[in-house]
């Protein structure tokens, strides 16, 4: 494939991923990017995919687009259902069409968090709400459409814009003299800008004629540092005093004390293994990424 070629397509234009790659993309010379509007593309109407795929004709489509509202989707599941799993499949089957592997996100919801350890992309999958649930069949659906596909979960997405945990400790430790936060809920702070560079990375390695069997199926992608919600409020509040902002002390509170209409896993984290033996991509550090979303907020 030539140099300067790579045509790469993006479902969604605002979302923390999708702008993350949008950003991304523009530092490079080796990619034509484009991405869709949600006036341009429904993911609710397979006409407006297939059309801006047959404008477009991309080497690779990647699909961070969802319906991701966790608590929501306990309440509007046919919403969930119809954009996580039918949008998600016509995104894939589209890009078959045009024989281009599709990169497509997942979550770590799709398993109950009952794990020691981390979750490796063979473990059984048991989504305990409508979110998870949606995101499998999504999955699934991207995988019966199109056999070059990539499904990359990933999990506990920040970035400088967006709505996020981040953006969410700092509003709140400007507000209030104390926080407490969830402390038995473990995972993988995953920063959107890393996901953007490992995805574009990988989108390289798999476009025209590269693509390979092995990158087929499930990969994780997520932050290499575990720690809870609180002991990541902690490093917020700590590194943003550092830069001038207001230190609060973070007590922790149980998940029993926080209650949401969604379940959410006790253990989010996601082994990286196969990101970087298959793909040869590995994650910056925690602390790392998160200097760098605050060197840009603050």
């Amino acid at each position: 494939m030539p140099e300067a070629s790579m045509r790469v397509y993006v479902i969604g234009c605002e979302g923390q991923v999708a702008r993350s790659l949008r950003e991304a993309a523009a530092g490079r010379s080796d990619i034509t990017f484009g991405c869709s509007t949600r006036a341009e593309v429904n993911l609710l109407q397979p006409d407006s995919i297939q059309r801006a795929m047959d404008a477009f004709r991309p080497d690779v489509v990647i699909n961070p687009a969802a319906f991701t509202a966790v608590d929501k989707a306990e309440a509007e599941p046919e919403q969930a259902f119809a954009i996580n799993r039918d949008g998600a499949g016509q995104v894939a089957a589209a890009a078959a069409r045009h024989g281009v592997p599709i990169i497509h996100f997942s979550t770590d919801y799709v398993f109950d968090g009952k794990k020691d350890g981390a979750y490796v992309e063979s473990d059984p999958v048991a989504p305990q709400g409508i979110y998870g649930r949606s995101k499998l069949d999504g999955e699934l659906a991207v995988a019966a459409a199109n056999p070059k596909h990539v499904i990359v979960r990933t999990a506990w997405v920040y970035a400088p814009f967006g709505s996020n945990f981040v953006r969410t400790m700092l509003r709140l430790a400007a507000e209030r003299d104390r926080l407490r936060v969830v402390d038995d809920q473990v995972g993988c702070p995953t920063y959107a800008p890393d996901i953007a560079e490992a995805v574009l990375e990988m989108a390289s390695k798999m476009a025209g004629t590269a693509w390979r069997n092995e990158f087929s199926g499930v990969t994780h992608l997520a932050g290499p540092d575990a720690l809870s919600w609180c002991g990541f409020a902690r490093e917020i509040v700590i590194q943003s005093a550092a830069r001038g902002g207001r230190f609060v002390p973070v007590d922790p509170i149980s998940t029993s004390e926080y209650p949401t209409p969604a379940v959410r896993p006790a253990n989010s984290r996601l082994s990286t293994e196969r990101l970087s033996t298959v793909f040869d991509v590995r994650i910056p550090a925690m602390r790392a990424s998160l200097a760098n979303c605050l060197h840009r907020l603050l």
